[in-house]
């Protein structure tokens, strides 16, 4: 995790905007819940009446509704309406605050005059006889209209569906007391203190029922108090619900416009986090001597350069989308839920610890597996590309069912691994569902018995599932996340591996920079160990190599040739010893000076994918037409080149596929050409060449490196027949040093190989030197 997060800190300023936007959106999230409960409850329950004082109400219920009403809450009563022309009263209170603390204030006379303006008639008869102490069978004898003569009053009788308990309705007389009691006061049978006093053995009853029945009640009161002033209702419920739902399409546009905006910069963090390490680990690996090379295989750098990286591109991306959006809507709706106060959270803790569980267990099996699985990626690369580059000889073996079988293993390893993974991952997003269906109904289930006892409404039932929905997705959303940082840690690993790689080949504190260099090349008793190795490859290398001379060096394969001029470009560092260029030791020369100086022709020719011109120019971008020409008649590649339809710019493959293996080493030695470097090093680059063209292109070279140091490496007699100095290498030494004419006469070691190639004819040697060879 510190490792994916260490390379996302050049993005700072990005994945801070990302979070504010993201905040904004999960603002808009956590708001839509409760817009969504608005309507219902609000809406289309109460018909947009969305508080319990009236919008408007007669001069009677004006007066009717401050029954239960003290003095303190009459005069506030009086300051909250305003007369108008219609004989209406019109609340004059506008702020949604002030509402609200209104709606407190009033909520219990209110809701206490709304119920003795419908109360039922078997309660109205029971009230009758309880204020006069007589058994409430002799009201029950009696009819509404007998009760009201007996008053002295005509009651006011309406009727009210009401629900049973088996769900069936059914149709009751109610009666508005209010009437009576203000009768009883103005004759004197009731003081104001007498109906305060039943205020408060009322109140006690009010408050048993729930906040979702008191506010439903607040509001029918307020809606009954709309209609009987002419309001339109049909009117209020539709201008509520296209407000609430036109703020709702506002937030889900911001939403919306939020999410296109984090992916955008998440993505473009994600890509430049992906370009950053490409250009780290290309940049490291151009740096690698060929010992760093050794330790990682070419199949293994391709996989941490593409699969890996793209692996922490994609986690990066991902993760600023979902990792940083989770924690800020689990914990807002983990917030949202408390001021709910529905006392169903527990439901939500139980669900989220099971998923814990559930995640634990899963990342605890698939683990191990991550890392395994770049491993048999690597394996499969690898196995591949050999299969590819050796083609030919395999198909020269018939090796193809032995390959088929070869590269079947490794990717029946990488198929069984990747499998077992997705196996048990494929648990996950059902295993999820089942969590997030099972709290769904059990919220349900518990918010039902709420909303029967008139504790909770309908609208509140709906956005709690909502904010439990949220936060469980939240944990979802970390949970894919936990699924894929597994992987991309193991490969910003493998990735942090290559850029921490310590390179044996460094460049000197204070390198001496060379501009012009006589090129005088000097070995100094050099020994050279490969790295792992116990073995000496090379013992007390001593030779120095001058301008306007040819080197050569010849043996027996496998005798260090090859080991000898790598460590002239310091592909490798000698061991023991120094090597030297005009007094110099080549370890405190800056390495960009030192590889100018030198013209390097590999034993394997390689070209790059471009032209044969670009390809020339390798060395020299700024070589001309003529120069490229130049450096292809000398290495007797402008035959074959000017035979082609687009000449110089004729395309080369990667890899130079496309040209055959002399036309591929002539153009690597035109390459080195056309650099002009004071050094050539050809380390038997002529293998590939027949002896005619062997020899005319040594001929061309001869005149055009006289100022130059020329040093061959070589398995042919003949291509370094005239060289002004030959090393004969055996087992790791210098076994003899001189012209041919000098090792002829003093070393064994190069008379067989001349002897071996060439007859006593083209060696010069007498019919009694032949005579004594073959004995």
């Amino acid at each position: 995790m510190k490792k994916i997060f260490k390379n996302m800190l050049p993005y700072w300023k990005s994945i801070i905007l990302i979070v504010v936007v993201l905040v904004i959106q999960a603002y808009c999230d956590l708001a839509l819940p409760t817009y969504t409960a608005d309507i219902i409850d609000v809406g289309i329950q109460n018909k947009g009446i969305e508080h319990i004082l009236p919008q408007e109400m007669t001069s009677e219920e004006y007066e009717n509704a401050q029954l239960f009403m003290t003095k303190e809450e009459k005069t506030l009563w009086a300051s909250s309406y305003e007369a108008t022309q219609h004989k209406t009263y019109e609340c004059s209170v506008t702020d949604k605050d002030t509402l609200d603390e209104l709606d407190s204030e009033f909520a219990i006379p209110l809701i206490l005059n709304y119920q003795m303006s419908q109360m039922e008639e078997d309660q109205f008869k029971e009230m009758l006889a309880t204020q006069n102490g007589q058994d409430v069978s002799g009201y029950e004898q009696m009819s509404l209209e007998q009760i009201g003569q007996m008053l002295g009053t005509e009651l006011s009788v309406s009727e009210k569906e009401v629900e049973q308990d088996d769900g069936s309705t059914q149709t009751v007389n109610c009666v508005d007391v209010r009437p009576i009691f203000e009768a009883m006061e103005a004759s004197g049978q009731m003081d104001e203190s007498a109906v305060l006093s039943m205020r408060d053995s009322m109140e006690d009853m009010v408050e048993t029922m729930g906040d979702s029945m008191l506010t439903s009640t607040g509001a029918a009161y307020a809606a009954a108090c709309d209609e009987d002033a002419g309001l339109d209702l049909a009117k209020i419920q539709t201008a509520y619900l296209w407000k609430k739902g036109l703020q709702m399409a506002g937030l889900a546009a911001v939403m919306m416009a939020a999410a296109i905006f984090v992916s955008y910069l998440a993505s473009k963090v994600g890509a430049g986090v992906g370009r950053s390490l490409r250009g780290r680990l290309y940049e490291k690996v151009m740096h690698f001597s060929n010992a760093e090379m050794e330790h990682f295989s070419t199949a293994s750098l391709i996989t941490r350069s593409t699969n890996d990286v793209q692996q922490i591109q994609m986690v990066t991306a991902v993760f600023l989308r979902m990792l940083a959006y989770a924690p800020i809507i689990g914990i807002g709706g983990i917030i949202k839920v408390v001021q709910t106060k529905a006392g169903m959270g527990w439901l939500i803790v139980v669900a989220v610890i099971v998923i814990f569980a559930f995640v634990m267990i899963l990342m605890g099996a698939t683990m191990p597996k991550f890392k395994k699985m770049q491993e048999k990626v690597d394996d499969v690369n690898l196995v591949s590309r050999e299969i590819l580059t050796g083609l030919s000889v395999i198909r020269a073996f018939r090796r193809e069912d032995k390959e088929e079988e070869r590269f079947d293993g490794v990717n029946r390893e990488l198929t069984k691994t990747m499998l077992f993974t997705n196996r048990v991952m494929t648990l996950m997003m059902p295993g999820m569902m089942m969590i997030m269906y099972a709290l769904t109904v059990a919220i349900v289930w518990v918010a039902a018995k709420k909303i029967d006892l008139g504790v909770m409404q309908v609208g509140s039932m709906t956005a709690f599932i909502t904010y439990a929905m949220l936060i469980v997705m939240a944990f979802l959303m970390l949970t894919a996340m936990s699924v894929m940082l597994p992987r991309a840690g193991v490969a910003a690993d493998r990735i942090d591996e290559v850029l921490n790689m310590d390179i044996s080949i460094k460049e000197a504190e204070e390198p001496k920079h060379v501009e012009k260099t006589a090129g005088v090349l000097k070995f100094s008793h050099v020994d050279f160990t490969y790295p792992g190795s116990k073995e000496t490859a090379i013992t007390d290398i001593d030779f120095t190599a001058n301008p306007g001379q040819t080197t050569a060096i010849i043996g027996s394969t496998g005798c260090g040739k090859s080991t000898i001029v790598n460590l002239i470009p310091r592909l490798y560092d000698v061991t023991e010893g120094s090597i030297t260029l005009d007094g110099t030791d080549i370890r405190e020369l800056s390495m960009k000076d030192l590889r100018q100086q030198i013209g390097f022709v590999p034993q394997k020719g390689v070209l790059f994918s471009g032209t044969i011109a670009s390809n020339l120019r390798l060395g020299n971008k700024d070589a001309s037409d003529a120069d490229v020409r130049q450096a292809a008649q000398i290495a007797q590649a402008e035959d074959f080149i000017e035979e082609k339809s687009e000449k110089y710019d004729a395309p080369i493959a990667q890899g130079g596929t496309n040209v055959s293996g002399g036309q591929k080493q002539r153009l690597a030695i035109a390459r080195a050409i056309a650099k002009h470097p004071k050094i050539f090093v050809f380390d038997d680059s002529f293998s590939a060449l027949d002896l005619k063209t062997d020899a005319k292109l040594r001929k061309a070279l001869s005149n055009t490196v006289q100022d130059s140091t020329v040093i061959i490496v070589a398995q042919r007699i003949s291509t370094i027949l005239h060289a002004d100095q030959i090393l004969v290498l055996d087992e790791g030494q210098i076994v003899g040093k001189g012209t041919h004419e000098e090792l002829m006469k003093t070393c064994t070691v190069y008379q067989e190989i001349a002897k071996s190639q060439m007859s006593a004819k083209e060696l010069g040697l007498t019919d009694g030197e032949e005579a004594e060879d073959h004995e």
